[in-house]
């Protein structure tokens, strides 16, 4: 019974972490599929509306059937909340980050998305989700983590460097259609408009994150969150498309990669990805739900070298090293802070313990005293009766 309750209480604590470790398993594969569905001349705006159509389409069954006794009432404040999130995940965020994987490739677009936890970890000291305290060696840490992650950023988008190649990958064969990032100088200027793209989606995506995490304190029911905001991004998403794009075939799709990529986006990297992360969130904060986006990275990185040709550069490498390194600063502040609440907690708990153990002895003493004196005076009622009633010789 013993071994079964340890079990059951380590897969209870890695279930986070088996989360959230699958869910950058399923972002890799959305990188490679959507760069060939973009370079085959999909529209990335026609993308993000039918990616969120197939999420809402995905998740609101579930949400109706599961939620329906436990779900709130929907409040003005609410719903404008939930119209923000539409806003800043389905249309800022995957419009901005899908024009820059177009212009980039998905190494590249992965790393640049790892400042996303210490973008999130300075909107979360802002709006105090977050405590700093600089005296302290674990806040130095993660200030200096976060520095360190802007450092990388600003290096993969000011410097490309030299190509190096992987295990000859060169050599490697390609799907027919993909065409390579360009190398010449509208190819510079594309890189560096593609990385001040991601940069942008990479704060709105970080945004989402702060406001998901206020709104489930209200409404917290994630299926039903998840549901309302894939349907209103898709609406916000509708709105820009008509605005963006004015050739009405654009609109067409068939039964090939850019079916695959919109359904693949939809169901994964945004349903399940936003109810996970929800869930998630809730338990361990926003800042933990950014911490794995560099295993994203590596997983793209083999994949996108060996099946999709492409190049990695000096700048990048150097600029993804300087990120991780700061991500993990700031991962190692966070561990140690939620260390610290952690005993801090369980002392606060003991004291209250030995509190209460005082007061229950006190409180039984009286009791114990007062059923002792309600005896005696018993005793010697049933005394007094017994002489009285002592009949005369």
């Amino acid at each position: 019974m013993e071994g079964d309750k340890c079990c059951s209480s380590f897969f209870q604590r890695c279930k986070p972490y088996i989360a959230m470790i699958s869910l950058q398993f399923g972002f890799a594969g959305m990188n490679i599929i959507t760069k060939v569905s973009l370079n085959r001349g999909m529209s990335h705006y026609v993308l993000v509306v039918y990616r969120h159509a197939f999420a809402t389409a995905a998740i609101a069954p579930f949400a109706i059937v599961l939620e329906r006794k436990i779900r709130p009432r929907i409040t003005f404040l609410m719903f404008m909340q939930m119209f923000v999130l539409g806003l800043l995940g389905p249309v800022i965020d995957q419009n901005l980050y899908y024009a820059g994987l177009k212009f980039t490739s998905p190494t590249y677009s992965c790393a640049i998305s790892n400042v996303l936890p210490a973008m999130t970890f300075v909107m979360a000291v802002i709006f105090r989700m977050e405590k700093l305290d600089i005296k302290k060696l674990r806040c130095q840490v993660k200030v200096i983590g976060t520095i360190i992650t802007v450092a990388g950023a600003m290096v993969m988008t000011l410097y490309k460097g030299q190509v190096i190649n992987i295990l000859g990958s060169q050599y490697m064969h390609h799907p027919r259609n993909y065409v390579p990032e360009n190398t010449t100088d509208s190819g510079e200027k594309d890189w560096f408009k593609g990385s001040v793209l991601l940069i942008i989606a990479t704060f709105a995506w970080a945004s989402f994150f702060i406001l998901q995490a206020v709104t489930l304190r209200q409404y917290s029911a994630q299926l039903s969150l998840t549901a309302i905001v894939c349907f209103l991004g898709t609406l916000q998403s509708i709105a820009v498309t008509y605005v963006m794009e004015h050739n009405p075939n654009v609109w067409t799709i068939g039964w090939d990669m850019n079916l695959l990529a919109a359904a693949y986006a939809g169901i994964i990297s945004s349903g399940l990805t936003y109810y996970v992360q929800g869930i998630v969130m809730q338990k361990k904060g926003p800042v933990f739900v950014t911490a794995f986006s560099p295993l994203m990275m590596i997983i793209v990185a083999i994949m996108g070298t060996f099946i999709l040709a492409e190049k990695l550069y000096l700048g990048g490498i150097i600029g993804a090293i300087l990120i991780v390194i700061g991500l993990y600063s700031v991962l190692w502040g966070k561990n140690k802070e939620n260390k610290e609440i952690e005993e801090e907690t369980i002392t606060e708990e003991i004291k209250c313990c030995r509190e209460n153990g005082v007061m229950e002895t006190v409180i039984e003493g009286v009791e114990t005293n007062d059923i002792e004196m309600q005896n005696d005076e018993a005793n010697s009622k049933v005394l007094r009766v017994a002489i009285i009633n002592v009949p005369k010789v």
